[in-house]
């Protein structure tokens, strides 16, 4: 057995091991999009959640030499001895799973270098438009598992979801850099009174719109906007929330923004604006995937800081590293 078989081989078996550990599991949450193999076996460097009856991977390469996009064949600098790889790891995953090959997509993730322009994960990288809806419990979330890097769904913010959603009842909530607006849709759910979604891209606010239409929802605004620009009109207009979730990029210097956003320069700035804004007895929430980024209490006096990120790791994540989340009460 060659290699590449052998490592095919390993793959098929972790992941009929994980699909027995987790099966339960995701019946008891209701929920049918979970992470199914973390890099688990180290000459394996993939990531692979299931979506229902599909699965959306990513290979985690060191090179910084290779593009971002979707693993086909002709596309990696590399050659054929990485497509052939690929090949059969989805032709093991395939039948581990019990899943068309056809519905495995597999793309490849590098680290950006900081100063780089940054959105690639963002940028539609085909138009194949191959989407499942699912669930999370009794809310549902719609998912694009071939055209960009990421699906539309962070499957490690679950339980986040939950925790905007039981803190929402009654009140007036803005989510910040809202992507597809998963916690949008969490917190209307809730109960939210009123729910303010704000990003800077219309596909996604427009992709939010399928989400709050899938699960029957109202009380909800749509703001395409850079976050500072709109912070800074809403102070002036001191306008007030009772529930702010804030998860920034690490860096972006998008062409759309009047200024670059670098979170360690400038997270504080940010958080006070947001503290600003917030009715007496609010909570912020911020949540940052930064490497080696923290939040310090003794940095912010005179106000509660509680680092909540252990609360927030689902069975799927057990021992990985998912983004550190705070809670701000002032």
């Amino acid at each position: 057995m060659d290699k590449t078989a052998a490592q095919a081989e390993l793959l098929l078996n972790r992941l009929v091991k994980r699909c027995r550990h987790l099966k339960k599991w995701a019946r008891r949450s209701k929920t049918d999009a979970y992470r199914l193999y973390d890099r688990d076996i180290p000459e394996i460097p993939l990531v692979l959640d299931l979506y229902d009856d599909a699965v959306s991977g990513a290979l985690y390469r060191r090179s910084t030499e290779l593009r971002s996009g979707e693993l086909r064949s002709g596309e990696l600098r590399s050659g054929e001895n990485d497509h052939a790889w690929l090949n059969a790891m989805r032709t093991a995953a395939s039948r581990a799973l019990e899943i068309p090959e056809e519905n495995i997509f597999l793309k490849e993730r590098r680290r950006m270098r900081r100063r780089q322009e940054t959105g690639v994960q963002y940028h539609r990288m085909s138009m194949r438009s191959f989407y499942r809806d699912v669930k999370e419990g009794d809310m549902s979330f719609r998912v694009n598992l071939s055209d960009y890097l990421d699906t539309g769904l962070f499957l490690d913010a679950r339980r986040k979801r939950a925790l905007v959603r039981d803190s929402a009842a009654g009140k007036r909530v803005l989510n910040l850099y809202a992507y597809t607006c998963s916690l949008s849709v969490a917190a209307a759910k809730g109960g939210a009174a009123h729910v303010d979604s704000v990003d800077l891209s219309n596909t996604y606010l427009e992709w939010g719109k399928v989400n709050f239409a899938l699960n029957k929802l109202g009380a909800a605004s749509f703001i395409r906007s850079d976050v500072m620009p709109f912070l800074a009109e809403a102070e002036r207009k001191t306008l007030r929330w009772d529930l702010i979730f804030l998860d920034p990029p690490g860096f972006s210097n998008s062409k759309k923004m009047t200024h670059s956003f670098d979170i360690r320069r400038d997270h504080r700035t940010l958080i006070q604006r947001c503290l600003s804004l917030l009715s007496p007895g609010g909570i912020l929430y911020f949540s940052s995937n930064a490497r080696g980024f923290r939040i310090e209490s003794a940095d912010w006096p005179g106000l509660a800081v509680t680092e909540i990120t252990k609360e927030l790791l689902d069975e799927d994540f057990r021992n990985k590293r998912i983004p550190a989340c705070y809670a701000f009460t002032i």
